[in-house]
């Protein structure tokens, strides 16, 4: 029977995070739950598709939009479950085992990874509490935390829309019994670090409840992006 787990990892110019994404995948492997690898570039221009290539990836491509991305990679992908990951997360060693016991015992639910930062100090331990509070209470996990869905739920849900911003935001509020591993999704802190913990946070939170005020993803990407 073939593995159960295609991993989908949207790209745009990753080559400094991506081989270190792909090497934390390999106990994966080591477990036989990883059917295949999907990368879903938006145009890079630097050394993704040669790494992904290496990696014995299946490599789609098209527009520079996270959304679309994703809704591509999604539908190249033959698993029974996605497990969806951002190029610059490194899952936690041990993953493969608690993605195992959840495909057995976690009756076909869908689920995520706790966010931890990879840096330390008192900011990225509150940034990321809150992430991991809010995925609880609210039922809002981002998409540095991960999602692993099964592929029929993930139809039936309608997918990811083909948008620039919030596509995780309006696929998993489509989502019903979503539940946290015991494991932790380790994200990239560059873009806080660049920004400063608190602007960054603040963004984010301004950009989520302008997001639910009916603001449209393409104007909120270009706000994002300054």
């Amino acid at each position: 029977m073939p593995a159960p787990v295609s991993i989908v990892i949207p790209a745009l110019n990753a080559a400094e995070e991506l081989p270190a994404a792909l090497e934390h995948l390999m106990e994966g492997l080591a477990a036989g739950l990883i059917r295949e690898l999907v990368i879903s570039d938006g145009g890079s221009s630097d050394a993704t598709r040669a790494i992904a290539q290496a990696a014995g990836a299946e490599w789609v491509s098209g527009a520079p939009s996270r959304g679309g991305q994703l809704r591509r990679g999604c539908a190249a992908a033959q698993g029974d479950w996605l497990l969806v990951l951002h190029a610059d997360t490194r899952l936690e060693p041990g993953w493969a085992a608690a993605v195992a016991q959840h495909l057995q015992e976690g009756q076909g639910a869908p689920a995520y990874f706790r966010l931890r930062f990879r840096a330390r100090g008192l900011m990225p331990a509150w940034v990321a509490g809150w992430a991991n509070l809010r995925a609880r209470l609210f039922g809002l996990p981002y998409g540095d935390q991960g999602l692993l869905i099964r592929r029929a739920e993930y139809e039936a849900a309608g997918g990811y829309p083909d948008q620039p911003l919030m596509e995780d935001v309006a696929l998993v509020r489509r989502l019903h019994r979503l539940t946290v591993l015991p494991c932790a999704a380790l994200t990239s802190a560059a873009r806080y670090q660049r920004a400063g913990w608190l602007r960054r946070g603040a963004r984010n939170l301004w950009t989520l409840l302008r997001y639910f005020l009916g603001v449209k993803p393409e104007r909120l990407a270009r706000s994002y992006s300054k």
